[in-house]
């Protein structure tokens, strides 16, 4: 599993005008919930974390995962592939997914699920609850893969042959954030421990609608304190 992620100081500029430097830290409460998922989903042997920001590498290593070195101002697609070849490195040919570091409400069962299905193609790929933009792509080989994300990438993807896996579109693994929309959809339906640790600290006010009022965590796993336990005990 590739899971590239931008320095979080410049990450998520679209949060910016609503959360001032809320943004960042957002960000960074994102990418550690979406990895607690993916290293707590069946299946997922190895997972390569992607970046040129130094506490989110350090803080993947203490979480199980392996890292990359990423370019300063990194293209996503070239960060994926270097996670790509990454996984090729450290294992036998097989399998292998990337995903977007933006998930907060990713339950592991949904990537699971996706998994699963992607086994019997090619490519396949999960798109956005737009349906315009891509969370997951996936290949049965490390070469296969051929990233394309970025604007209207799920057409891309598709046009390319990767397979549409269907998903309703208010699962987590669709709900990127990218807008204050974004957040509170996410937030409504459900957000890990340390997305949903920032809401309690920070009790922000949101432009459109305020996480704070009525946010859910994500079942099974109330705060920080049990996320940290789980980690220790999961395997790559």
């Amino acid at each position: 599993m590739v899971l590239p992620v931008k320095s979080f100081s410049r990450a998520k500029s679209r949060l910016a005008a609503g959360l001032g430097p809320w943004r960042q830290e957002l960000a960074h409460a994102f990418f550690l919930d979406t990895l607690w998922a993916v290293r707590n989903t069946e299946g997922v042997r190895t997972v390569v974390v992607v970046t040129a920001d130094p506490l989110a590498a350090s803080q993947a290593r203490t979480l199980g995962a392996l890292v990359c070195p990423d370019a300063p101002d990194p293209d996503l697609n070239d960060a994926v592939r270097l996670g790509a070849a990454k996984c090729r490195s450290v294992g036998p040919e097989g399998p292998v997914a990337a995903l977007t570091a933006d998930l907060p409400g990713l339950r592991p069962r949904e990537l699971e699920h996706v998994l699963r299905e992607a086994s019997h193609h090619p490519r396949a790929f999960v798109a956005d609850h737009t349906g315009e933009g891509t969370t997951v792509l996936t290949a049965l080989t490390t070469a296969g893969l051929a990233p394309a994300f970025g604007t209207d990438s799920a057409h891309r993807h598709a046009s390319l042959g990767a397979f549409p896996i269907d998903m309703p579109s208010d699962c987590g693994i669709r709900l990127d954030v990218d807008t204050p929309e974004d957040l509170a959809r996410v937030a409504l339906r459900g957000v890990g421990p340390y997305t949903a640790a920032l809401f309690r600290l920070r009790k922000a006010r949101f432009p459109v609608a305020d996480p704070m009022e009525g946010f859910q965590a994500v079942e099974g796993i109330q705060d920080v304190q049990d996320v940290q336990g789980a980690s220790a005990t999961a395997s790559s």
